[in-house]
């Protein structure tokens, strides 16, 4: 089969990856793709949001299968496009998406269903939403944007000062655009945070194994939010009875849900949760794989990528075994100096062989990077994600920092204490 993966990320290229281990495909393509994704497909030079283009590109080159990986494209009707030209895709149809691509539909489908989530309303008047806050008064209290912004719409304001000035932020002075003319404002949870991914064909839901993100920039939780700086799976918290709570209580609700009301969502749809001293709780959901977890959960995924995901597509994943190998995984992101704020680009990468050869088990999957005449360089934020897969998640981690301690760039900034967190909860 003839494949094309949409996106440009390190999500991608663990999609790649994997996707390369199927017997079954004969043709791999990226639209646009990136430097060293250029070494494992052919890249295109799309954009991922230009719907119009993948799917021109699609049907001129006799595509027999499109991955359609990122938010974006998925939200503006992607999957819908090219099923119109006869291309069958991986990925949820445009109404589907809204589940990420309107935190309000998404807030809304929960209340409606039962389905367990923090308290909220949805304003789009930041008198009215400041006039809500101080009759709950409780802080910190959360402000999302309604629409998608890069990962980076949430605001947790710890007082009634940063609520005032949050507020404006979106709603007056619209630092998200269109996607923060409506907030969601809800109650601010607190608990351990669980991933999980699932593949669905809009009945059957099959949960892949559990991880943990780091978002904050620097050790110890602190600094800025990013879109991941590092990942390990499985989540020590999300234990097999909670996994059963979860399973009960909010996938198999949500898969009924959307097709209660009309949008049955296939592909891939991501679980953040919150495990609350009341339950598990739903902190949001992604109409799509995660990023960086996906470079954790895909490397233990027994079986064929390919399959599992035309069964999505083709309503037979009931009958399409979803295995993961009992090993932990662990992965660190290399990110460029000054990032999620202000980075320079095109920084050469050295030692990238020894990364991958520094312990045989090390995968290193690129986010951003870009070929140029000296070698390849730097073309993101957040470079390199170095995965490394062990019996055990200390040993994991531990060949993860291994290998990438064997690369640099200039301003290379990685977090020391990945995976930390979990070790301390598996002594607990």
């Amino acid at each position: 089969m003839k494949i094309l993966v949409v996106g440009g990320g390190g999500r991608e290229h663990a999609i790649i990856k994997k996707l390369k281990e199927s017997p079954k495909v004969t043709e791999l393509f990226a639209a646009p793709g990136n430097g060293g994704i250029a070494e494992d497909a052919v890249c295109v030079d799309i954009k991922a949001t230009d719907v119009d283009a993948i799917v021109d590109f699609a049907t001129k080159e006799k595509m027999d299968y499109v991955v359609v990986a990122p938010d974006d494209p998925l939200v503006l009707g992607m999957v819908d496009a090219l099923a119109e030209k006869g291309i069958p895709a991986f990925g949820p149809r445009k109404l589907a998406a809204r589940i990420e691509g309107s935190k309000a539909f998404s807030k809304d489908l929960m209340k409606k269903y039962g389905i367990p989530t923090a308290e909220y309303e949805v304003f789009e008047d930041a008198t009215r939403a400041m006039e809500y806050i101080q009759s709950k008064g409780k802080y910190p209290v959360v402000i999302k944007a309604d629409g998608l912004a890069l990962g980076k719409g949430v605001l947790i304001c710890e007082t009634e000062q940063q609520a005032q000035d949050g507020l404006k932020s979106m709603l007056e002075d619209k630092i998200f655009g269109n996607s923060g003319s409506r907030v969601v404002v809800e109650e601010f949870l607190t608990g351990p945070e669980v991933s999980v991914l699932s593949f669905t064909d809009g009945k059957t839901i099959k949960p892949m194994v559990s991880s943990m993100d780091h978002k904050r920039a620097l050790d110890g939780d602190k600094g800025l939010n990013t879109g991941g700086m590092g990942t390990i799976a499985p989540n020590p918290y999300y234990t097999p009875e909670v996994a059963q709570q979860c399973m009960d209580e909010i996938f198999l609700p949500t898969i009924r849900a959307m097709e209660q009301e009309g949008c049955p969502f296939t592909g891939c749809l991501y679980f953040g949760l919150m495990l609350t001293p009341n339950g598990p709780k739903v902190i949001e959901y992604n109409c799509r794989f995660g990023d960086p977890e996906t470079q954790v959960v895909l490397p233990l995924l027994q079986g064929d990528l390919l399959e599992i995901m035309l069964a999505t597509t083709n309503g037979t994943l009931e009958q399409t075994p979803v295995e993961f190998a009992q090993s932990s995984a662990a992965c660190v992101i290399l990110a460029s100096g000054g990032y999620p704020q202000k980075y320079a680009t095109g920084k050469i990468i050295s030692g990238l062989e020894k990364g991958q050869l520094a312990n045989k088990s090390a995968l290193v999957y690129h986010a951003g990077t870009k070929q140029t005449p000296e070698g390849l360089a730097t073309s993101g934020g957040r470079v390199l994600g170095v995965t490394a897969v062990a019996d055990t998640l200390q040993q994991a981690i531990q060949k993860a920092y291994t290998a990438a301690e064997n690369i640099s760039f200039e301003g290379m900034h990685f977090r020391k204490d990945i995976g930390q967190r979990a070790l301390a909860a598996t002594k607990e």
